[in-house]
């Protein structure tokens, strides 16, 4: 089985919620055999730390059109330093630019801090945004508008668990224009629990649903979440050694039914929450030479390391990053699916490292769509479709050097991808 920047002054207030650059679309030319995917780049400078594995940086909302918006870290005022912003793309194709406001009116700078520090957004029902962003162990930091043309600005008080610390937000918005926020809460050493947090669209309201995992002596790391047609959550997470690890283990699945406050397994099973590692809904179980390490550097074992889902209807579709005893030092590609009160695996792409970066999007053609980037090469950004238990890849973007993704699927059954190339501090966006 199976980070060259740019610097630019501080901005007052006023001016930055006066004034959106207005930038039209530059698309980039693609080579031939690649006309279904539409790239550009987004005209704003990126920051070296805009990468992640667990975040959730891309949201989409159709209107009079399809609108694209992209949270991500711009340079700071100092080396080692990051601004968040969101640059929005409208339906004609025309960026602009939205920075997250600090309490005193000015762009809002945090450290870097690779893997931890970077934003994740959501737009509610209402049209307002939602950026959680810059936070490892740290109180929230969370910004909103307040209208759909308002300014981003701190809203952090407005929280529930304030003084604790929190790490690796990721949201989705549901059907019904309400949020679903996950992200790990606490720095005990013993114990870093995951926790689910819901916004009542119609009341503008945080609350706490539930601390959905938690064990002694184990971290949770969620991975993504997903709300279906009829409101059912579907949360994907995984497990370490406490504190911390870069390898974590026990892939695993649970949902929620908002209605009647209860946990299912994949199966349906009732569930009781917090659950810990033995009684999680496991997609990827401990294999051979697998252990629970807190080493990050010389533990050489199987983990798992990133993993995002997808919903065929209300059936949840997974794909993950996983290193095998076979596997050497490489994170080959999943892919996992329920069947049978359990849970069955595909070997997706095993051809050579992969980088900490995952995706998947449910087609009506292509059905599963697979997107991971591989550590190396001129084309870096690859898709892999499955026909008759065969797994196929191919590049997304040919000659384009982006080193992470995410993907999110808009409404007219788009895949929206979000590419950054830490590398030259440039973010692209491409439309198949």
């Amino acid at each position: 089985m199976h980070p060259l920047k740019s610097r630019a002054l501080l901005a007052p207030a006023a001016a930055l919620a006066a004034v959106l650059a207005l930038v039209p679309a530059a698309p980039r030319a693609e080579p031939a055999g690649t006309a279904a995917v539409s790239v550009e780049q987004v005209p704003y400078a990126m920051d070296s730390s805009n990468q992640a594995a667990w975040w959730t940086p891309a949201a989409t909302y159709k209107g009079r059109g399809q609108y694209t918006y992209f949270a991500f870290n711009e340079p700071g005022s100092t080396a080692a330093t990051h601004r968040p912003a969101i640059a929005r793309r409208d339906p004609d194709g025309v960026w602009s630019r939205l920075p997250l406001l600090a309490s005193d009116g000015q762009q809002a700078q945090f450290t870097d801090d690779n893997g931890h520090n970077q934003p994740s957004v959501a737009r509610d029902g209402s049209g307002r945004l939602h950026v959680f962003t810059s936070m490892h162990g740290d109180p929230w930091r969370y910004f909103r508008t307040d209208s759909p043309q308002s300014a981003v600005t701190d809203h952090s008080a407005e929280m529930p668990d304030q003084g604790q610390g929190i790490t690796y937000p990721v949201l989705t918005t549901a059907p019904n224009g309400d949020l679903y926020l996950a992200a790990r809460v606490g720095t005990g050493n013993d114990r870093r629990p995951g926790k689910l947090y819901r916004w009542n669209n119609a009341a503008a309201t945080w609350s706490v649903v539930a601390t959905f995992a938690s064990a002694q002596y184990r971290s949770v790391y969620p991975d993504d979440l997903a709300v279906d047609a009829a409101g059912n959550v579907h949360l994907l997470y995984e497990w370490s050694k406490a504190p911390s690890s870069a390898f974590r283990h026990k892939l695993s699945y649970l949902r929620l039914d908002p209605a009647t406050g209860h946990f299912t397994d994949s199966s349906g099973a009732a569930v009781t929450t917090p659950v810990t590692p033995d009684a999680s809904d496991v997609i990827q179980d401990l294999t051979s030479g697998e252990e629970w390490s807190a080493d990050n550097t010389g533990y050489t074992g199987a983990a798992v390391q990133s993993a995002k889902l997808t919903l065929d209807g209300s059936t949840p579709k997974v794909a993950y990053r996983y290193r095998s005893a076979a596997s050497g030092a490489e994170f080959h590609v999943y892919y996992g699916y329920p069947s049978n009160g359990g849970w069955l695996r595909q070997d997706v792409y095993t051809g050579g490292q992969t980088t900490a970066a995952i995706g998947i999007t449910w087609d009506a053609t292509d059905l599963k769509r697979v997107y991971y980037v591989k550590s190396s090469g001129t084309d870096r950004v690859f898709a892999a479709t499955e026909k008759n238990g065969g797994w196929t890849s191919a590049s997304v973007v040919p000659g384009l050097t982006a080193d992470r993704l995410a993907v999110r699927r808009d409404s007219d059954g788009n895949d929206v991808l979000y590419l950054p190339d830490t590398k030259s501090g440039t973010l692209y966006y491409a439309r198949r």
